[in-house]
């Protein structure tokens, strides 16, 4: 017998579910739902395949929480599925509105009835049904390992927000460097038609403003700045502060949040420098980029983007999000439909890194290194 996934959400996080949403459709278009006994995964990934988000809410961030999954389900890895951005984030795109009327939140995932409902129910007795259609999908996973980079800062959000306010929100991307010396800059650049690159916005940060700051080489990487913005939107919300990893340019960054209950990853891909520019860096030549040199498999190995559930000992309470209470709520749930923000287009000159669907649960990590890029599943034509 095969039981959907159901699961409840009350109170205050249902917000945080809502702006968990919201953070994801600033990456990709669609959003790969896959309940796990560790928990309940929310991933997606653009187009160019050169940002991936993953948030991993723990079963104790629900009142109730059901994977749903028999012996068979186990076997295989379980039922998982893939539902368009937009529809999903018309459910929870109004996040006052969340906060203030809605009491609870009930998901339900069936693959025998083809059915993912979302049932918000509201003050007054007013319930809003969503029902919304899915395909089947392979699991969502990136490549990437925090452990190999060089370099990490550990950073309250309200720096970083107040530190994104002062580039326009057309901006494409943003340079952070940083240096031993305990300098953090946030640069934005003007790209001429010539190819030169012309500095516009220079924000400097001292390592005093960061609550850890491991930096072992003055180094610059390149990134999307709007999928970051959606990160540290929520960061922000939930007052979780974030961690950067990063190493040498063309290597991914990766931007982590940790608590009791959840676990978030935004992995993206870096403007890679050609070996020219890397010998001559200082701070008055202007930085080319290339592509065509970039090692992607010679520094990632293969990881589940599950966010390594902790086992055995209990977790601590969550600081920042209400956990689940200590009796069953054992009524059914039931479900729900559409709306929401598409991701950021593809960057002309970001390509895929670190992404793909070709692992499963029983698989050991991969840390070979081999010629092929690893990409997430095409997003069209899957059933």
């Amino acid at each position: 017998l095969c039981l959907g996934m159901k699961c409840t959400i009350t109170g205050g996080n249902v917000k945080a579910l809502g702006k968990a949403v919201h953070s994801l459709s600033r990456v990709g278009d669609e959003i790969y739902i896959e309940p796990l006994q560790e928990g309940l995964s929310l991933r997606t990934v653009n187009a160019s395949r050169s940002a991936y988000a993953c948030f991993l809410f723990a079963p104790l961030f629900f009142q109730l929480y059901q994977p749903g999954e028999s012996e068979s389900d186990l076997d295989a890895g379980g039922f998982r599925c893939k539902v368009l951005m937009k529809s999903f984030l018309a459910i929870f795109r109004s996040l006052p509105s969340l906060e203030k009327t809605v009491e609870k939140c009930l998901i339900s995932l069936s693959s025998h009835h083809s059915r993912f409902r979302v049932k918000l129910y509201c003050k007054y007795g007013v319930i809003k049904t969503h029902d919304l259609s899915f395909q089947d999908c392979e699991s969502l996973q990136a490549v990437f390992d925090t452990g190999q980079c060089a370099h990490a800062l550990h950073a309250p959000p309200r720096l970083l927000v107040d530190a994104v306010v002062h580039f326009p929100l057309t901006q494409a991307e943003v340079t952070l460097g940083a240096s031993p010396s305990g300098k953090v800059t946030l640069r934005s650049y003007l790209e001429e038609e010539t190819g030169d690159r012309m500095m516009v916005t220079e924000l400097c940060l001292s390592e005093d403003e960061f609550q850890a700051f491991h930096v072992k080489e003055e180094t610059q990487v390149t990134f999307c700045l709007k999928e970051f913005r959606g990160l540290l939107s929520f960061a922000e919300s939930s007052n979780l502060p974030l961690n950067i990893h990063f190493d040498i340019p063309g290597r991914p960054a990766i931007f982590t949040l940790e608590d009791p209950v959840l676990n978030v990853h935004l992995v993206l891909a870096t403007l890679a420098e050609r070996e020219s520019s890397q010998k001559n860096n200082n701070s008055t030549s202007k930085p080319a980029y290339d592509f065509a040199g970039d090692d992607i498999d010679a520094y990632m190995i293969a990881m589940e983007t599950t966010c390594n559930g902790t086992e055995g000992a209990e977790a601590p309470p969550s600081p920042t999000f209400p956990s689940r209470r200590t009796f069953s709520d054992t009524r059914d749930l039931e479900s729900d439909p559409e709306g929401t923000v598409p991701g950021t287009p593809p960057q002309k000159r970001f390509r895929s890194l670190f992404f793909g669907s070709v692992l499963s649960p029983s698989q050991p990590l991969v840390h070979s290194c081999t010629s092929q890029e690893v990409l997430a599943e095409d997003s069209e034509g899957e059933t």
